[in-house]
């Protein structure tokens, strides 16, 4: 061979070479954009919407004050904030604003919960009332007489743990049964001088309105949660909740009582007048629960918390059940908590729907399908999530490893302002 040759030979294997690395990339970069990941969600127009969504929420007199946080992959991808926590006093909304986010509080007593499962406590199929017997001789509800008795009957099966993680065991929380609104009344279920005790005593004066597993109704279930993790563990729900979750998470200004030291940071609270206008309620009345360390500390809501505690229990979930190297739960429990617990069969399923397809597993909705229409709120499948009265929200991604939080604090709920920030953060429909 001569070196003419030689170097002719070399030229074209060098040629080739390129093109099948040219090849690969492009193939490559096909497949990642046919599969939709690991493609970034949060880039840079999806940051734009984000910023031009919460300050809309401002500006159109929404909310008072915005904040959001949104991790990808184990690393911060957005943070803003807009408008005010407190506008009597022109403070901010910032990244430490503590707010209440009431229901944003199950999902944490149910990790508590869940822990104790782990440990071989309780089985999901087991009666509650093998725990609680203060539960065992519950009736449910049928009707009134012709003199305004009311009628009840045998409950079909007892009350189950995994109905009381699913919101199906049945538990009057309020409505339009007269009669069972009268004997709430009665109950002294809205003291929170009680223990967890004394207030199940209460909530056991009140017949059930459905039969256990029969409808999906939110209600009190996750306090008598609590309730089980005392029993389980003999220690008081709020000691619990502070020694097995939200310390080891390195949630410090998650809790129940604020102390006069950090109340500079809380956001007012704000509710709409009769004109549909926003109006900031008075501090020390929707403050009330956090300004006095009541006896009663509730699995269903009561936790303040700020952005960034809020995402680490988020990041917890994602990273299925351990953070910074602390195992909170096991990735199968993890799993469980975000499976899908309700039966087709559950056809009543009261306000459910509306947060889009979901189902319902332990203290979580959870998406089973597609967001199919542009007035469904954006989701993926298998993402996992809850929100707060006062509107606030976060879930979970797996898929995208994402999980995003947003505060706000307004009153009644606002769902269009949970379907803004979704449609901000996945972008807008696409059939």
């Amino acid at each position: 061979m001569n070196l003419l040759t030689l170097i002719i030979l070399l030229r074209k294997n060098v040629i080739m070479n390129k093109l099948h690395l040219i090849h690969t990339v492009v193939l490559s970069t096909f497949l990642l954009i046919s599969t939709g990941y690991p493609q970034s969600i949060i880039d840079k127009e999806a940051k734009h919407r984000l910023d031009s969504t919460l300050q809309a929420f401002v500006t159109k007199e929404m909310v008072a004050g915005a904040s959001a946080l949104i991790y990808e992959d184990g690393n911060e991808v957005y943070y803003n904030a807009f408008g005010y926590a407190d506008k009597e006093k022109q403070l901010p909304m910032s990244r430490n604003t503590i707010v209440q986010i009431y229901s944003m509080t199950k999902p944490v007593a149910g990790v508590a919960l869940m822990q104790l499962y782990e440990q071989g406590k309780f089985k999901m199929d087991e009666s509650v009332s093998k725990y609680i017997p203060e539960l065992t001789d519950l009736k449910v509800y049928k009707g009134t007489d012709s003199n305004g008795n009311i009628i009840t009957e045998p409950l079909n099966r007892p009350i189950t743990i995994r109905d009381i993680t699913r919101h199906t065991a049945g538990f009057y929380n309020g409505g339009d049964i007269e009669a069972l609104n009268a004997l709430l009344a009665k109950a002294d279920t809205r003291n929170n001088d009680l223990s967890l005790t004394e207030w199940v005593i209460e909530l056991a004066k009140v017949p059930l309105f459905f039969h256990p597993g029969e409808q999906w109704d939110y209600g009190p279930s996750v306090d008598v949660q609590a309730l089980l993790v005392e029993r389980l563990s003999g220690e008081s729900f709020g000691t619990y909740l502070r020694k097995h979750v939200l310390d080891p998470l390195g949630m410090e200004k998650t809790r129940y009582y604020v102390p006069e030291s950090d109340r500079h940071a809380m956001s007012a609270a704000y509710g709409l007048n009769e004109s549909g206008e926003l109006q900031q309620l008075n501090n020390a009345e929707a403050h009330d629960y956090n300004y006095n360390d009541y006896k009663l500390k509730h699995g269903s809501y009561g936790l303040t918390s700020t952005l960034d505690d809020y995402m680490k229990f988020a990041q917890m979930l994602v990273n299925k059940g351990t953070l910074n190297g602390v195992e909170i739960l096991k990735p199968e429990t993890v799993e469980l908590m975000a499976t899908n617990q309700l039966a087709e069969s559950v056809t009543k399923r009261s306000w459910l729907p509306s947060k889009g397809q979901v189902g319902f597993g332990v203290d979580f909705a959870v998406r089973l399908r597609p967001t199919d229409n542009p007035n469904e709120n954006m989701g993926v499948v298998g993402e996992f999530f809850w929100d707060g009265a006062a509107s606030t929200l976060f879930w979970v991604d797996p898929k995208n490893e994402l999980t995003a939080v947003l505060f706000v604090q307004v009153f009644p709920f606002n769902g269009k302002v949970h379907k803004g920030f979704r449609d901000a953060v996945y972008g807008p429909f696409k059939p």
